[in-house]
């Protein structure tokens, strides 16, 4: 009999376990608080349930929590947490403190199979879907590190892999990050990143989450952006910001699009401007990223004042735009760098993934 990992449930699914274990619905939610809010992964630890109900627990449950296999810290503050998954496969999540806040970047994906020319990530293509408790294990094992009294603020689904190519798991760990009974987060402090999945973006709008969404963009034209996203070729800018312009957003909040800055190919003045006539009328921040440097990218990073000219050019337009340098760039954890030492996959077609 395989094991019911725990952490792939709601807290809301928890109850519904309970109940169909002849127990009153309430100890699915003292189950969560012992995960969740506790940190306590040992049935027997958990006093307040009663000994049949954690005998059975022990029986036909398991609680998979990745495993840290290793622990890279940059000069900037940032650590990059590299997970042992229960198959041995790895992915990487990033730790980055800034002021008042800890972000926590999370990864959807062993690898990722849309191949956007400048991420790292993408050489690897597709190994596979992660779970939604292998989602949420992450933040779990990141946050049994922390020192006493320090906490996990804010969470971005901009790690490894396209969270909305692996939509269910996805779901079902926002589910689990927002609950009250879970980890009782704010959507607010939650982003959601897309490389621009048209279907995905629509089917998020309709769940009622009300996380952040962040749109990788990286081009004002089609022919640019088809060059360094083959996403574009399925859906063109035209689509991507019609769904955009779709999705439900709450009052004083606004959609972020990201673009990595890439010397001589999207930089330009003319891009610019070209970038603000088609974010007119949206609710938008830009982030721009300047380009983080890999072996064999065939990329660079533009110079400084052409980032800084880039920049003016938009606000110039009324456009809100802020330059993201990048953390952990030293010990590759930058936007764009991560990758482990997983074997290269055979690379799905782009759609495959989607169909999850």
């Amino acid at each position: 009999m395989s094991l019911i990992n725990l952490l792939d449930r709601t807290p809301e699914e928890l109850q519904a376990l309970a109940l169909g274990w002849d127990e009153p619905s309430y100890r699915g939610r003292q189950l969560a608080g012992w995960i969740y809010r506790k940190g306590v992964f040992d049935f027997g630890a958990m006093t307040d349930l009663p000994g049949r109900f954690r005998e059975r627990l022990v029986r036909e449950t398991t609680l998979a929590l990745p495993a840290i296999a290793r622990v890279a810290a940059s000069a900037d503050g940032s650590q990059k947490f590299e997970l042992r998954l229960g198959d041995g496969r790895t992915v990487q999540a990033v730790l980055m403190p800034d002021e008042d806040r800890l972000t926590l970047c999370l990864s959807t994906q062993v690898g990722c199979g849309f191949a956007c020319a400048f991420c790292y990530t993408g050489t690897m293509g597709l190994v596979r879907h992660l779970g939604a408790g292998e989602i949420v294990g992450q933040l779990l094992a990141a946050r049994a590190t922390l020192p006493s009294g320090s906490r996990i603020t804010h969470l971005v689904f901009m790690g490894m892999g396209e969270p909305l190519a692996n939509y269910a798991a996805t779901v079902t760990a926002l589910r689990t990050l927002t609950s009250p009974h879970g980890l009782g987060y704010s959507p607010r402090r939650i982003t959601v990143s897309t490389v621009g999945l048209v279907q995905g973006i629509d089917r998020l709008a309709r769940e009622g989450l009300k996380v952040n969404l962040a749109v990788s963009l990286h081009a004002a034209t089609d022919e640019v952006r088809g060059r360094l996203m083959p996403i574009n070729r399925g859906w063109g800018l035209d689509d991507l910001l019609a769904a955009c312009r779709r999705f439900p957003l709450p009052v004083r909040q606004r959609m972020t699009f990201e673009y990595v800055l890439l010397d001589g190919v999207n930089d330009s003045p003319e891009e610019a401007r070209r970038l603000a006539r088609r974010l007119a009328g949206l609710r938008a921040k830009v982030n721009l990223i300047p380009f983080n440097p890999w072996t064999g990218s065939g990329f660079r990073r533009p110079p400084l004042e052409r980032i800084l000219a880039f920049q003016r050019v938009l606000l110039d337009a009324g456009v809100t735009a802020t330059i993201r340098w990048s953390k952990g760039e030293d010990i590759g954890a930058a936007c764009g760098q991560l990758r482990t030492a997983e074997q290269r996959a055979r690379r799905q077609p782009v759609g495959a993934a989607a169909a999850s």
